[in-house]
């Protein structure tokens, strides 16, 4: 059972993160639907050249870092991915990047991707990356899933689905939400950075190339 709620008159994208309620009633306030799941993403088959270069690194690096903080897993974890895969995708970055739809669907999307066509400058496949506050994936989810839901009204909406993910920087959880069945899955694989550094690498680039998807 879903209850159905009302919300604040005037919220940001972090407000959600602290909200009280589960994912499916936040979203069914917005008209979607929400459900758990392994999603099985296809993973390009570029070379991915400089990846064993990032591997050793952040393996290098991670033992002489203190995760304590938001900037540290920012700039010492999400950062260096993000930066591999602007290389691998030739990307556009927007960092904190500003979207106000309503009073209810406003704030900072923390990374947000955009891929272009060379020939004629257009965006083909955008990304959305946030970094889950306290660490919390599940909380920073529902923030996710809100962003994406505010994504739908600036996109070209002929782009059935809208990809992103949460971070804590030492882990990434996809979500993708779906225009045509107006729904929001979040996929119940988790990302283990370094581990699963060239599955998690092999996904973005997908999206972002748009290869397989």
């Amino acid at each position: 059972m879903i209850r159905n709620i009302t919300l604040p008159d005037s919220l940001s994208f972090s407000d959600y993160f602290k909200l009280n309620f589960y994912p499916e009633e936040i979203l069914n306030y917005f008209d979607y639907s929400f459900e758990m799941k392994l999603l099985d993403f296809p993973k390009t088959t570029s070379d991915l050249a400089e990846i064993e270069s990032l591997e050793k690194r952040l393996i290098k690096g991670l033992p002489y870092i203190t995760f304590d903080n938001e900037m540290a897993r920012r700039e010492f974890l999400i950062a260096p991915v993000l930066m591999d895969l602007i290389d691998y995708t030739k990307s556009n970055l927007k960092v904190a990047y500003t979207l106000t739809i309503n009073n209810q669907l406003r704030g900072e999307l923390d990374y947000f991707l955009e891929s272009r066509i060379k020939s004629n400058d257009q965006v083909t496949h955008q990304f959305l990356v946030i970094e889950a506050k306290d660490e919390n994936l599940e909380r920073g989810f529902k923030q996710l899933a809100v962003e994406m839901v505010a994504l739908t009204h600036v996109l070209n909406e002929g782009q059935r689905y809208i990809y992103g993910a949460v971070s804590i920087g030492k882990i990434w959880q996809f979500g993708v939400l779906d225009r045509q069945s107006k729904s929001v899955i979040q996929d119940l694989h988790l990302y283990r950075v370094p581990d699963d550094l060239r599955a998690l690498m092999g996904i973005l680039v997908g999206i972002l190339t748009g290869e397989n998807f």
